[in-house]
């Protein structure tokens, strides 16, 4: 619920209803994902270097209250609210949420050494996410009316929620005991990452699939409305959309234990070509075809969420059994900065070529050129970048068994 709104409904509200315009809301969050991207791996470093039985915990205690402040300036502005605005209190927003989400997943990665057990845990946790970006999505549309009251209404959601979900979670789930040395930082340890191949092609992969997914994400209130002629659509669409992504999460699982967690998703992301390269056909009234391909195209989601973060854990068994040391912090740092870097990429390629095509959100018609500039980024840009995640993919190999086999030999040298 936190971050999903930052480049769905936040960009709407402060380019259109608060008149800083695409170009510069575009510029303002690429800014602030850089910023972000710097912070990944100084927070992955400093929370595998902390000690004792809270060393995950303490770190989504510390990002607690800078996740709130930036969350009730940046969804709830004032009139006149500007660029400096925007950009400072993002920034805030993204410090807190990497404080809290790289420690977070780390602390998942250790909960469990077995190849399936990871996937059940990483499923269930993403089945969550989803539920959340489903209510952060849907909620401005159902709530109707102005979008600043819909965003604000959804800040105060995430207000309550965000402290009493976290320290649930801080009281109520353990902390494995470690599974190597406390990590140390140095450029040795970095080189050891990078001749990480089963990393190297995971981390590729997970930064083109994240900008497949992070283009559609940015666009899709602008294609319903300006597309498909449909402006109230967009609620419904994305409730679809991540609804299926929830009900196919035991699919994925149940098949990742038969066929393998990176055949699986290979899969998934080819059916999601399939379907959504039939988007740009369609036009102004295409309703009930655009929401089936919401929902064959979401069913793909919970693949995308639950079987990356599972595969991630593997290779960090493969660096902790070279190196002797328990470094997931760092490498959920990596991969954060791959994702925020593919929203980033995201924003900054959609709405720049936008507006060089002549799109422009507050009017009540544009013209066929521009329109089709907006559906092919919607739809045909997400599946080249999607075939290129294929096949940085396509020889991944890690598989169960040689994943029990790191995981017996960390276990003999602890």
């Amino acid at each position: 619920m936190l971050l999903l709104p930052v480049y769905v409904h936040l960009p709407v509200l402060y380019a259109d209803r608060l008149g800083l315009g695409l170009s510069l809301v575009g510029t303002l969050l690429l800014l602030a994902r850089l910023w972000d991207v710097l912070t990944d791996p100084l927070v992955g470093v400093l929370c595998d270097r902390s000690v004792g039985r809270a060393r995950r915990k303490i770190w989504l205690l510390a990002g607690l209250p800078l996740a709130m402040v930036g969350t009730g300036f940046l969804f709830l502005p004032p009139d006149g609210a500007g660029a400096v605005y925007l950009l400072v209190w993002t920034m805030l927003l993204y410090l807190g949420a990497t404080m809290i989400q790289i420690p977070y997943l780390a602390w998942g990665a250790e909960l469990s050494g077995s190849y399936h057990e990871r996937t059940r845990i990483s499923g269930w946790r993403e089945g969550f996410t989803v539920l959340g970006t489903m209510v952060a999505a849907a909620l401005p549309a159902v709530i109707g009316g102005d979008i600043r009251e819909g965003i604000g209404q959804l800040g105060i959601l995430i207000l309550v929620l965000l402290p009493l979900c976290l320290l649930l979670a801080l009281w109520r789930v353990p902390e494995p005991q470690q599974r190597g040395v406390t990590a140390s930082f140095s450029m040795a340890g970095l080189r050891t990452a990078w001749r990480n191949g089963p990393f190297r092609r995971l981390l590729l992969a997970w930064l083109l699939n994240g900008v497949a997914n992070g283009l559609p994400a940015t666009l899709v209130l602008f294609y319903v409305t300006h597309v498909l002629q449909a402006p109230d659509l967009g609620g419904i669409v994305l409730l679809l959309y991540f609804g299926a992504g929830i009900a196919a999460v035991p699919l994925w699982l149940d098949l990742a234990r038969r066929y393998g967690k990176h055949r699986v998703w290979i899969g998934a992301m080819l059916w999601t070509c399939a379907v959504f390269a039939t988007v740009p056909l369609l036009g102004a009234g295409h309703t009930t075809a655009f929401l089936i391909v919401s929902v064959l195209t979401g069913v793909c989601l919970g693949a995308d969420l639950a079987l990356p973060p599972a595969m991630q854990a593997d290779v960090i068994d493969l660096d902790t059994a070279r190196t002797r040391e328990q470094r997931a912090g760092f490498f959920f740092a990596l991969w954060g900065m791959a994702t925020k870097l593919a929203l980033a990429a995201a924003v900054g390629i959609a709405y720049p070529l936008l507006d060089l095509a002549g799109f422009d959100p507050a009017a009540a018609q544009n013209d066929r050129g521009a329109l089709f500039a907006l559906a092919a980024l919607y739809a045909w840009a997400p599946v080249v970048f999607k075939l290129a995640a294929i096949a940085a993919m396509w020889r991944y190999p890690i598989t169960a068994a040689r994943q029990e086999r790191l995981h017996a030999r960390i276990m003999r040298r602890i």
